[in-house]
């Protein structure tokens, strides 16, 4: 296990520089929920065409994924501090640019910029705690990481709501601007230590840079148009194609280079490699219940984003309850048990919800979120062990990049599918109920919210045009409610499945660092 690291790893200096990361980590992920519940009212402001506006957050998201990976090479040559300290900078007066944007342009250009920095704190917050800390206090620093980075998707969507319902949707940008300082400020005089300040010289490779930007992004906005132009579509597989050919391109590049861009040695560890993969499975769900829920509460029950967001708290309750449970656990039981458990109660948690009706509601949900609220730590503290601790102290920030970007890359591919099964599954669920309407079906009438005794007036009659603009609203949200419990089951099954996993994981031995 990874011990190397300053002996004041445990002072208050140390741990107060950490939080502080923990701070502008926070900062990265909150910052992509609540702007998401605003588009609408940023439409309305700058004019924006509504098949433009996903480029917001499609913008943050690319630039995101494409500086994640590149944070083991930034670390190498500005020191964990001065990268820390750089980024929250540029994220900050990004995020007050966004704020002043007038226009479309303006804006996602900006975001681009927020995507990149936000990025890199990512990984550098998991990266640190096997820098900074000594091995018995690792558990507690992963936990701390782990609740901020889960954290923020959860309260999303309440700050957000509550921010456009009281100010403007400029300030979901301004509320970053005071924190940000405090973080750039505060981590300059905390982070002092060694394992924060070392620095190592590592050659530029542009080639292996263009290739790893040009894939991640077409990877990235090939899966956005995927659900709506269809997986067969010339552009989608154009963009997965590039996907490929650039990212084989960049692995030939990277491992035939005597200092490459991103190390991509990490994945010869066995117990990196299947880390990476739950990170991977841990996308799919972290990023498809943070969808589908403000989905179901918003098209189906008609909620707005403040409501949805105190519904959502219950999961955030859930995982802050838990995670100190967790950091007991963590080292007294097998990582491989706590993992085990922690994927079936979050695969359990998503199988609850795909039993969704058109009814359910904030009291029916409590149950479920509670499921994955408590399994989330167990999800992501030891397997982010699994997969870092066993790595040298050189491969730690390069690791934590790929590990991180495993996450990201699953959530990506996560809500392509997931609306994908949504678009094509309503469709085919709407064709089968009204069939089953036109058939003369009294318990699907029923079960869709038709009154018993009207649908019985109207059998062997033709519908009339009014009442077929009654009744088509109540078939389409039956049929979404069908669809999206699918949705729900699909990375239910993914997730359930993914502890197969755990039989190939090696017991860590604190002598043997990969790569060394």
């Amino acid at each position: 296990m990874n011990n190397e690291v300053s002996p004041a790893g445990s002072d208050l200096r140390t741990w107060g520089g950490f939080v502080i990361m923990c701070l502008g980590m926070f900062m990265a992920i909150l910052d992509i929920q609540i702007v998401a519940t605003s588009l609408p009212a940023i439409q309305q402001v700058l004019g924006i065409a509504p098949d433009q506006m996903v480029w917001i957050q499609t913008a943050y998201l690319t630039a995101e994924i494409v500086a994640i990976p590149l944070t083991g090479y930034l670390t190498a040559r500005l020191g964990m501090r001065w990268l820390f300290v750089g980024a929250v900078t540029v994220f900050t007066l990004a995020s007050a640019a966004c704020g002043q944007s007038q226009s479309f342009e303006a804006l996602v250009g900006w975001r681009i910029v927020q995507g990149f920095a936000g990025g890199t704190l990512i990984p550098a917050v998991f990266s640190a705690v096997f820098l900074m800390f000594p091995q018995r206090l690792q558990g507690l620093a992963t936990t701390i990481a782990g609740v901020a980075a889960v954290l923020a998707p959860t309260v999303g969507p309440i700050v957000g709501g509550w921010i456009t319902q009281t100010w403007s949707w400029h300030w979901l940008f301004r509320i970053n601007i005071a924190p940000g300082i405090v973080a750039a400020l505060a981590a300059a005089v905390l982070l002092r230590g060694d394992g924060t300040n070392r620095r190592i010289h590592r050659a530029f490779d542009p080639a292996a840079l263009v290739a790893l930007a040009v894939s991640l992004t077409a990877f990235e906005i090939g899966l956005k148009d995927a659900p709506t132009l269809g997986w067969d579509a010339p552009r989608v597989l154009g963009l997965l194609a590039l996907f490929a050919f650039a990212g084989l391109f960049f692995v030939i590049k990277t491992v035939r280079s005597a200092w490459p861009l991103v190390e991509l040695r990490c994945f010869t560890d066995r117990n990196f490699t299947i880390g990476c993969v739950l990170s991977f499975v841990l996308g799919i769900g972290l990023f498809g219940s943070t969808y589908l829920m403000p989905f179901f509460l918003g098209l189906v029950r008609g909620h707005g984003s403040l409501r949805i967001g105190e519904i959502m708290l219950v999961t955030g309750i859930a995982q802050l309850v838990s995670a100190p449970l967790a950091v007991f656990l963590e080292r007294r039981i097998d990582a491989r048990l706590l993992t085990f458990a922690g994927f079936a109660l979050f695969a359990a948690g998503m199988w609850l919800s795909s039993r969704q009706t058109a009814e359910t509601d904030a009291a029916e949900m409590i149950m479920p979120q509670i499921l994955r609220g408590a399994a989330i730590m167990f999800c992501l503290l030891p397997p982010t062990r699994m997969a870092l601790g066993r790595l040298s102290p050189a491969l730690v920030a390069d690791g934590s990049g790929l590990f991180n970007l495993m996450r990201n890359l699953g959530g990506a591919l996560g809500l392509a599918l997931i609306d994908t099964v949504i678009f094509s599954r309503s469709a085919i669920y709407g064709a089968a109920i009204e069939a089953q309407l036109r058939a003369g079906d009294v318990a699907t009438a029923v079960g869709i919210g038709i009154p018993r005794d009207a649908f019985l007036e109207q059998l062997g009659q033709p519908p009339d045009e009014f009442t077929e603009e009654m009744v088509r609203p109540l078939v389409e949200k039956a049929a979404l409610v069908h669809a999206i419990n699918d949705a729900w089951l699909l990375i239910a099954v993914a997730t359930a499945l993914a502890v197969a996993l755990l039989f190939w994981v090696k017991r860590s031995d604190p002598d043997v660092h990969a790569g060394d």
